[in-house]
């Protein structure tokens, strides 16, 4: 893979409350479900369990409740390897939760549904994360999302954008940015939906997936605006990455039974991250997080889900024998 990285990740705990049912409720309908289970996650800790999974060196910064689900959010990212001395616990805040509906039908790619409830995260404030101005030239990449408070992710952009240390934002869940923010990206990564939501170009459908015409229009959109890199998810249909300099497009690796996809785009952008800092070309690390992320649909919960390095090349490898078979 290269040199190990260094990432920190200033992001969201969210403990998984999972619901399995055949049919999502109408309106004022009660739906028998037939499981249920809770798995760790929020995309920040989903993020950077990825990329320690992959061997980065991952500091996280963020916030939980003093309670059982927040005892249970650290630990989970501890089993990680992940740095966690810079977590605080809020005594006036409960833990984040989200309740998730995962619809799962024969012969269908199951489908989910998502509530989140932030708690402790949005109790983060600016004061908190001065610390980072004296440490985050000590990394390779930061990663930032929105489901912690905007005017935090704005001061970590600030810093980072003054030390000379890239940043990768997950613009989800989606949320108006300042033109400010973006233009002191590195890379900024929205799926096809959120992307419509800032840019207010609708990427559209044809029968044979995705129409690239309009996909380049809405990150060229965000180019425009000052961010280095784009990259645009579009569920199964792959994704694209773009610059000034070049358009790739990534078809989705669609060689699994999708079980979950909880946690896929996390997957897909720790992965992607991960690859870049330690050496690898976009190009490459596109397909190299395309392969996490379709591990992950294949298995149940967030970072339960996540793919180790191991795991990823060895689907790599055996996607490339059967090709050429």
């Amino acid at each position: 893979m290269g040199k190990k990285p260094k990432i920190l990740v200033v992001g969201s705990f969210i403990m998984d409350l999972i619901a399995r049912t055949t049919r999502v409720p109408n309106e004022g309908e009660t739906v028998v479900g037939f499981g249920f289970s809770t798995a760790p996650g929020g995309k920040g800790a989903n993020q950077a369990a990825q990329a320690a999974l992959l061997g980065a060196d991952v500091t996280m910064v963020g916030k939980v409740g003093c309670d059982i689900f927040g005892e249970e959010l650290i630990n989970s990212v501890k089993k990680f390897g992940i740095n966690t001395q810079y977590i605080k616990k809020d005594p006036n805040s409960s833990s984040g939760v989200g309740n998730v509906t995962l619809e799962v039908k024969e012969r269908q790619k199951a489908k989910n549904r998502i509530l989140i409830v932030p708690g402790a995260n949005m109790s983060t404030t600016v004061d908190e994360i001065e610390f980072l101005r004296d440490i985050i030239s000590d990394f390779d990449m930061v990663m930032l999302q929105l489901e912690i408070p905007m005017e935090v992710n704005e001061a970590v952009v600030d810093i980072a954008f003054e030390k000379g240390v890239p940043v990768m934002l997950n613009s989800a869940p989606s949320a108006p940015l300042k033109d400010e923010m973006i233009r002191k990206l590195t890379y900024i990564s929205p799926n096809e939906y959120e992307a419509a939501d800032l840019t207010d170009v609708k990427i559209k459908r044809t029968d044979d997936g995705v129409d690239m015409e309009s996909a380049k229009e809405a990150a060229s959109v965000l180019l425009n605006k000052g961010v280095k890199n784009v990259i645009i998810t579009l569920g199964s249909n792959g994704s694209i990455f773009m610059n000034h300099d070049k358009f790739i497009y990534q078809p989705c690796i669609d060689i699994v039974k999708v079980v979950d996809p909880t946690a896929a785009g996390d997957s897909f952008i720790g992965a992607f991250s991960t690859a870049v800092c330690s050496g690898k070309t976009e190009e490459d690390a596109l397909k190299f997080a395309s392969y996490a992320a379709t591990i992950t649909v294949s298995r149940m919960g967030a970072q339960p889900s996540l793919p180790n390095l191991r795991e990823v090349i060895e689907l790599m490898e055996l996607d490339q024998k059967q090709c050429l078979a």
